[in-house]
């Protein structure tokens, strides 16, 4: 079965309005976003109402003819294009033929506390957005309950974010735009140790965990690529911890001290009987 019975026209509105939501400023306004590849949009596509549109080449339509039947399914308008069309709406250099336009996904910051999480990666000025989509996958993969992007941080709908995150995006609540003294002052209040990463950190995070005190609810501020945290940052929380260098490395990219951090929690949490498996469904 065709995904549409005939092709969509270059010109065509649709095509003109997923395009302009590779900037920023027309996202915002139609709190809308693409999802490119055929894991993003299965994601999307079994998230509720998410998916709106879904653009595919003939080819792509027949290879992942399951994925637009799901996006069928879910209510979004499926629309068959020439890969001329789709390299024009997407925003990779070699496309995947599959391009969805997704409604915005975040929710209040107030939604996470009253949930009571006790996993949550806090990511404090973060401006790279292919950092923030992987510190949101591994956190996922994790098994954090919520990620919160501060209002210094990048946006989480910039398209590099989401490819980056493989999918993460639609898995767990994420917070936006939210003051880091608020983000803090709300996860004490809700009960949650606030862990700072920093590589100049006073405390050691082998020592955090011989000394077993990292199986409750925890939040890990990560901060900028480039400086870190600031002093008055690193102030709110309840510990700074440096992930120790056994070997000779300078030091280790955002993301991965995100995944060891985080990992460490979730383990730490699980001995506890407090985290849900990383290896459940």
């Amino acid at each position: 079965m065709p995904a549409a019975p005939e092709l969509i026209s270059p010109k065509s509105p649709r095509v003109s309005a997923a395009r302009r939501l590779a900037k920023r400023n027309f996202r915002g306004k139609e709190r809308l976003f693409l999802a490119e590849g055929p894991q993003a949009v299965r994601e999307a596509a079994g998230h509720g109402k998410t998916l709106v549109e879904l653009f595919a080449t003939v080819d792509a339509a027949e290879r992942y003819a399951d994925i637009v039947g799901e996006a069928r399914d879910a209510g979004a308008r499926v629309h068959l294009a020439d890969e001329d069309v789709i390299a024009d709406i997407s925003t990779t250099v070699t496309p995947q033929g599959l391009v969805g336009v997704c409604r915005f996904l975040d929710v209040p910051f107030e939604e996470i506390l009253a949930a009571r999480p006790r996993l949550v990666a806090v990511l404090a000025n973060v401006r790279d957005p292919g950092n923030a989509g992987t510190v949101l996958r591994c956190a996922d993969a994790a098994g954090a309950e919520a990620v919160i992007l501060t209002d210094a941080s990048v946006d989480l709908y910039n398209p590099k974010s989401v490819r980056a995150s493989v999918g993460s995006h639609f898995h767990l609540p994420v917070a936006v735009g939210v003051p880091v003294e608020q983000a803090v002052q709300g996860l004490k209040d809700a009960g949650v140790r606030i862990l700072a990463a920093d590589g100049a950190g006073e405390d050691d995070l082998d020592a955090e965990l011989d000394k077993g005190t990292m199986g409750t609810p925890t939040a890990w501020i990560f901060g900028n690529e480039a400086w870190g945290l600031p002093e008055e940052t690193r102030a709110l929380a309840d510990a700074v911890v440096r992930v120790p260098i056994h070997g000779r490395a300078e030091s280790l990219n955002l993301a991965t001290a995100a995944a060891v951090c985080l990992y460490a929690s979730a383990r730490a949490q699980r001995a506890a009987g407090g985290c849900r498996s990383v290896t459940s469904s």
